[in-house]
């Protein structure tokens, strides 16, 4: 099965596209520039450089949040278009669990943190259990002091090095654009952290296509974003009532 997948719901955006599992090619990119400019660039440039048409795609994958407001809605709204325009299934995912999908480590608790602003991460747990990923805590947003609290229940506590914070081999392993954040909080409060290399610290469409293929496909109409908490916009309008 043919996976085209789009991730856009951080300052990174990528496209990707994989074949039962393997990656045949991914456009990633970093730059800030607005992802309505890019993603759908990107995802033409990939089919074109792979030979292939959108008519070969068999199923579109999306990240549908929590993330950045703009930058879910323009990922939705790209696979909506792209899987209602071609008659094509789609699939939206949870863009916490997409990153623990690419994060492959056995024995660690992985620990997904997104900068939700407002004092909060966006996060959500998992654990790899005889080759599958296990889900241990639903997205949410949360303080990066309950986070600690719920981290302390959950890990052994060895002593801190007299090296520094950081343990090279600590249980928990903290992915996304919130890790730097999460582990100058988490380390000195005593939970033992590490972070992800830069190169799956990210969100990417990999991991977004790796997800997709153990949820169940929908019709383009039945996809919406999940944001987690209302938009600052949606927030003004409650307090004038």
């Amino acid at each position: 099965m043919l996976i085209l997948a789009l991730e856009s719901s951080a300052k990174p955006a990528s496209a990707a596209v994989c074949s039962d599992g393997e990656l045949l090619g991914m456009y990633f990119q970093n730059s800030g520039l607005t992802h309505s400019r890019t993603l759908l660039v990107m995802v033409e440039s990939l089919l074109n450089n792979l030979g292939l048409t959108p008519s070969d795609i068999d199923l579109v994958a999306v990240s549908r949040g929590p993330g950045s407001f703009t930058g879910v809605r323009i990922g939705v709204s790209a696979a909506k278009g792209f899987a209602w325009g071609m008659d094509k299934p789609v699939c939206g995912v949870s863009t916490l669990e997409a990153m623990a999908y690419q994060a492959q480590e056995p024995g660690a608790l992985l620990c997904p943190v997104m900068d939700a602003r407002r004092g909060q991460v966006y996060n959500a747990l998992f654990e790899w259990r005889d080759g599958a990923l296990a889900r241990l805590s639903e997205d949410r947003a949360i303080s990066l002091e309950d986070l600690a609290g719920e981290l302390r229940g959950r890990v052994a506590q060895p002593p801190v090095p007299d090296s520094g914070f950081r343990i090279p081999n600590a249980p928990v392993y903290l992915i996304g654009d919130g890790a730097p954040m999460a582990c100058d909080y988490l380390a000195p409060a005593g939970i033992p952290c590490r972070m992800a290399p830069d190169l799956l610290r990210f969100q990417t469409a990999y991991g977004v296509a790796l997800a997709a293929m153990n949820a169940e496909p929908i019709h383009a109409i039945e996809l919406e974003p999940s944001y987690l908490r209302p938009s600052q916009a949606e927030r003004e309008r409650s307090s004038l009532r």
